[in-house]
């Protein structure tokens, strides 16, 4: 089991596929810090060497923000715009869309499990 960046990444994966489980890592990344770490992507994690983790967990910490520091930048940035009542910012604090997508019958997502309406519910025998 090879740790990166304070992530155990499963051994039976390969390369490619495992790095993406370190949050802030994508397909994308993944494949450019091993090309940049000259690592073979389709090598399965336990087939790594320890110089080969090391070039790796070395291009994450000096070219990419991953994990915890990634988490607190975005949480800031969504402080930020609360803060200073950005529209963005207003949408965040009423927990509903902010990127423009419908709220009339989707965003069940954001806006939680459907209630029902107070009048709606059978009524009991008498």
């Amino acid at each position: 089991m090879a740790r990166i960046s304070g992530v155990t990444i499963p051994s039976e994966k390969q390369t490619w596929i495992a790095l993406t489980y370190v949050h802030g890592i994508g397909v994308k990344s993944s494949y450019d810090i091993l090309s940049g770490a000259k690592v073979e992507p389709t090598v399965r994690v336990k087939d790594l060497t320890d110089a080969e983790i090391g070039r790796i967990q070395e291009i994450i910490n000096n070219d990419f923000t991953v994990e915890g520091e990634l988490q607190r930048q975005v949480s800031g940035n969504i402080k930020r715009l609360k803060d200073i009542n950005a529209y963005r910012g207003l949408r965040h604090k009423a927990n509903l869309p902010s990127r423009g997508q419908r709220t009339k019958t989707n965003a069940r997502t954001r806006r939680g499990r459907k209630l029902a309406v107070g009048g709606a519910s059978k009524k009991g025998a008498k």
